[in-house]
């Protein structure tokens, strides 16, 4: 096998298996987790905690996709510094939204991770 098929199967593998961790993940352990009556509150209550808990485990999805996308420019000889910059941006892109989104503007990574996005994609630029 080639390679850049090497590398292709590498990154579909990544995107299946964050797809397995978030659905797998949500089902098995965070839904039970959640029913548990000891759950710590956060922020004054649960639902801070499960949020927080909910994007902490999804963001690892994240992560793998903008691995996949890195495997993939890879695989088509096209894994420029510009373009792994610009898949690092959009991951780090996604993961602050999805803070942002989740806890509702109350966790305060999302600002540092919007932060990470732009300098990236600015170094792109310059």
């Amino acid at each position: 096998m080639s390679p850049a098929t090497l590398l292709m199967i590498a990154a579909v593998l990544a995107v299946a298996v964050g797809i397995a961790h978030s659905l797998l993940g949500e089902k098995y352990l965070l839904m039970r987790l959640f029913r548990r009556p000891d759950l710590p509150t956060l922020g004054g209550s649960t639902t801070f905690t499960v949020r927080t808990l909910r994007f902490a485990w999804h963001i690892t999805t994240v992560a793998w996709w903008g691995f996949a996308a890195m495997l993939w420019l890879a695989s088509r000889d096209a894994l420029t510094q510009d373009n792994a910059l610009h898949a690092l941006a959009v991951t780090m892109l996604a993961t602050g939204l999805m803070i942002l989104v989740a806890s509702r503007g109350k966790h305060l990574a999302w600002p540092v991770f919007a932060a990470i996005a732009a300098a990236a994609f600015y170094a792109t630029m310059a």
